[in-house]
C-alpha cells in the first residue's frame, strides 16, 4: 500500500484523488457521448458536470462528517481533519444528495430536464465508487472491516515484523497505527496479527456491479429518471448487504452480530438505507405508470380517423 502515486518536490498526488478524478473525467466523457445519441444539450451538461462534482463531493463529505462525530469532534478526533477529504472519507449518500441539489438548481436556471440529465452521470457515480473504493485501499484508510475467522480476510501483520516495517510508512503525517480498526487494538497489543475483511475490495465490487446496472438502465427510450432511480435503488441494497454489513462500523440499532464472521447489522447507513430504497421504489412505479399512460394516450390517438 502505498498512496502517494507521484511526488515531485512538495507536491504530492494521491491514488486516492487520482483514481475518483479518473473515474469522473471518464463518467463525464461517456456522459457526453450518451447526451448525443439522446439528443440532449451536450454543452449543458458539460457546463453541468463540475458543478454537480463539486456540489457532490460537499454533500459526500458533509454526510460523512455528521455520520462519523466522533472521527472530529470526539476525544481523539481532530476538527481541522473535516477539510481533509484526500484521505477518504466520504457518503455516496451525501454525494447523491448533493448531485441532486445542484441539478436542481442549474437544470431550473437552464429549462431543462433534469432527470434526463442525472441519469446520464449514473456511470461516472459507478466509476467514482470503484475508483474510490481503490484509493481507499492504497490509502490505508480503509482495510478496516470487521475482525474475521475466514480465509479471505486482510491480515494486518504483527508490531516488529519485517512487513509492519515497510508496511507502517508514514501517510499524512501520522503512522498506521492511527487507521487501525478498533477491533484490532486487543488483538495488536498482544503482538498478534490481526485478521478483517478487506472491506475496500466488497465497495469495488458494489460499484462494478453498479456499473452493469447503469448500462442496462441506459438502454433504449426509458423514461427521464429511470437510470438514476435504479441506481440509487441499487447502491442503497449493494451496499447495505455486500460490503456495510462487514465494515469496522458502530451498531446503530444491534439486530444481529456474529464475531466468528465479522458480520453486523444495522449500522446508520443501513438503517438511511432503507427510506432511500422506497423512495426509488416509489419513484420507478411512478415513472412507469406515467410512461403507461402516455403509450394509452398515443395509442388512442393513433386509432382515431
Amino acid at each position: 500500500m502505498d498512496p502517494v502515486m507521484l511526488q515531485i518536490g512538495p507536491v504530492m498526488i494521491r491514488w486516492y484523488g487520482f483514481l475518483i478524478a479518473m473515474g469522473v473525467m471518464l463518467g463525464t466523457l461517456w456522459a457526453a457521448r450518451l447526451a448525443v445519441r439522446r439528443n440532449l444539450d451536450v454543452d449543458a451538461l458539460l457546463e453541468m458536470a463540475p458543478y454537480l462534482v463539486f456540489s457532490g463531493l460537499i454533500g459526500a463529505r458533509l454526510v460523512y462528517v455528521i455520520t462519523s462525530p466522533q472521527a472530529f469532534f470526539g476525544l481523539d478526533g481532530r476538527f481541522l481533519d473535516v477539510i481533509k477529504i484526500w484521505e477518504g472519507g466520504i457518503s455516496i449518500h451525501g454525494g447523491i444528495l448533493g448531485v441532486m441539489i445542484a441539478a436542481q438548481v442549474f437544470t431550473k436556471i437552464k429549462k431543462i430536464n433534469m432527470w434526463s440529465y442525472l441519469d446520464l452521470m449514473t456511470p461516472l457515480g459507478a466509476l467514482g465508487i470503484m475508483g474510490g473504493r481503490v484509493g481507499n485501499f492504497l490509502n490505508g484508510t480503509d482495510t478496516g472491516g470487521r475482525l474475521t475467522e475466514w480465509g479471505i480476510g486482510f491480515v494486518w501483520p504483527k508490531i516488529g515484523s519485517p512487513t509492519f516495517g515497510e508496511f507502517g510508512r508514514l501517510f499524512f503525517g501520522d503512522t498506521l497505527w492511527r487507521y487501525y480498526p478498533p477491533a484490532c487494538g486487543s488483538v495488536i497489543a498482544g503482538g498478534d496479527s490481526c485478521v478483517v475483511h478487506l472491506t475496500p475490495l466488497y465497495g469495488f465490487l458494489v460499484g462494478l456491479i453498479l456499473l452493469f446496472v447503469s448500462l442496462w438502465a441506459l438502454q433504449g427510450r426509458k423514461s427521464p429518471g429511470f437510470a438514476f432511480a435504479q441506481f440509487a435503488l441499487w447502491y442503497s441494497i449493494l451496499r447495505s448487504t455486500i460490503e456495510e454489513p462487514f465494515r469496522d462500523n458502530p451498531l446503530f440499532w444491534k439486530v444481529y452480530l456474529n464475531d466468528q464472521v465479522g458480520i453486523g447489522g444495522l449500522t446508520l447507513t443501513q438503517i438511511v438505507s432503507v427510506p432511500i430504497i422506497l423512495l426509488a421504489i416509489y419513484s420507478l412505479l411512478v415513472i412507469n405508470s406515467n410512461r403507461n399512460v402516455q403509450s394509452d394516450q398515443i395509442a388512442v390517438s393513433d386509432r382515431r380517423p
